[in-house]
């Protein structure tokens, strides 16, 4: 080959290498490009909802998913997509948005996946980042399975909404104080109990009045209105008046405000 040749042959082969570089550059390009443009297309989407509207979307969009991760993980369905529309605003927060996050589960020291830095309880803390939701809800099912503090939920029933609800903010899983009963009352506005399986929703134990019950007393075989009133430190002028009593006559089973 003489130099003529073998300055075209090198001419050659860089031109070659330089427009696959290019190629794959401009593919690369193309990649990021497409992933910006879904992005914004799923933002404008869900910015363009109501309120009501986004919360039934993501309830369609992602109640397969939840009743295919409760059979395989034991964790209610219910309580997945409570707390996915929770966390997640609906899908439409910054970090479901940006990081397919939909459970707001930050790193911690055992996370070896892409992450995202967003203000929560503190200034730029350091958030999980997924390919994609299925990733998210995956990764929240094995979060709750693994997890020492979450493994007294599994002893609860798949149909007991509540006291998982209960059992999460019991566990730490948020701060928020209410936390339990949002969730409770996400399920039971949307009807989400019927993922689990349920015919009907919990009826919610009522919580009893333990300052009436502290200012009560019932009154007893042997009781007399000089008793209680010695007993508890009144005149027993003040309980005739308080209980609104014609006489000092009272009988058993009846109560007194003390």
């Amino acid at each position: 080959m003489n130099n003529k040749s073998s300055l075209v042959f090198i001419f050659l082969v860089l031109f070659i290498n330089s427009s696959c570089n290019l190629a794959r550059y401009n593919v690369k390009k193309s990649i990021v490009k497409n992933k910006s443009t879904k992005t914004e297309q799923l933002k404008r989407f869900l910015n363009n909802l109501s309120s009501e509207e986004r919360k039934k979307w993501y309830i369609r969009t992602y109640s397969d998913l939840a009743v295919s991760q409760m059979k395989k993980y034991k964790i209610p369905a219910s309580i997945t997509l409570a707390q996915g529309l929770l966390e997640s605003g609906a899908g439409a927060s910054t970090l479901a948005i940006n990081a397919n996050n939909h459970f707001g589960i930050k790193c911690h020291q055992d996370w070896r996946g892409k992450k995202i830095f967003h203000d929560d309880d503190e200034k730029n803390e350091c958030f999980r980042k997924y390919k994609n939701p299925l990733q998210s809800y995956i990764d929240h099912s094995e979060f709750l399975t693994t997890r020492g503090r979450y493994s007294f939920l599994f002893r609860y029933s798949i149909k007991n909404y509540i006291k998982w609800s209960h059992g999460l903010k019991k566990a730490g899983y948020a701060t928020d104080p209410r936390y339990a009963e949002k969730l409770i009352d996400i399920i039971e506005k949307y009807d989400l109990w019927k993922f689990d399986g349920s015919k009907k929703p919990l009826k919610k134990v009522k919580k009893k009045n333990n300052k009436a019950e502290k200012n009560q007393y019932v009154v007893k075989k042997g009781d007399t209105l000089y008793s209680i009133a010695k007993k508890y430190k009144v005149s027993v002028d003040e309980l005739i008046k308080k209980n609104n009593l014609k006489s000092n006559n009272i009988s058993i089973g009846q109560k007194l405000k003390i």
